[in-house]
């Protein structure tokens, strides 16, 4: 793949992962992705012949980033808070800085409608972003030793957390809903606290 060929299909995941983000996977089309890049239908269709095709891409991509943006789950501070520190960081850049919610979110809210490709991505960015946050409380003194099915009742309403916060702030209008929840984090109710 050619340098300019990269570059579009970056842009055409670019453009796609967008409108996901903003208005959902069954409100775009190809057409609308094609216009955004400069490009025509057939362009998009050559790099994702489906629109799963390209859904499912977009999901993959994003997890992918996601979970490096949160780096070793070891690493960092000792205390329990710091993981899930991050991750409300990484949740707060997307809705503060780009005004976005979470793409699997947004794609978890339209589940019963999407392809089983698009779905199935949708799905593994939770798992992954829980065995993550499970990992990350595992290796910090609290959670050494905890029952794994603690670790993840910690993990998954952390997540579940956040993605319900971002609706609620961006539903009102008022990111201060959002950000508050950095003070009311779930590991601390649970004991995974400094």
């Amino acid at each position: 793949m050619s340098r300019s060929e990269s570059d579009v299909a970056g842009k055409i995941l670019d453009h796609a992962e967008a409108l996901v983000r903003t208005q959902g996977y069954n409100a775009f089309s190809f057409r609308e992705v094609a216009k955004a890049v400069g490009v025509k239908s057939a362009t998009v269709h050559y790099y994702h012949p489906t629109k799963a095709d390209l859904g499912a891409a977009v999901a993959r991509r994003y997890t992918d980033r996601f979970l490096k943006a949160l780096g070793d789950p070891a690493a960092g501070p000792a205390e329990a808070v710091a993981p899930l520190r991050r991750l409300h960081a990484l949740a707060s850049d997307a809705l503060t800085r780009d005004g976005m919610m979470c793409l699997c979110g947004m794609l978890g809210a339209e589940i019963a409608g999407l392809p089983p490709a698009v779905a199935d991505e949708a799905a593994a960015f939770f798992r992954r972003t829980i065995d993550w946050t499970m990992a990350a409380l595992a290796a910090r003194p609290w959670g050494r030793g905890r029952p794994e099915a603690e670790l993840r009742r910690v993990a998954v309403k952390t997540i579940a957390t956040l993605e319900g916060g971002m609706i609620i702030a961006r539903t009102m209008g008022d990111l201060s809903l959002f950000e508050d929840l950095a003070a009311d984090n779930p590991a601390t109710e649970a004991g995974a606290g400094p």
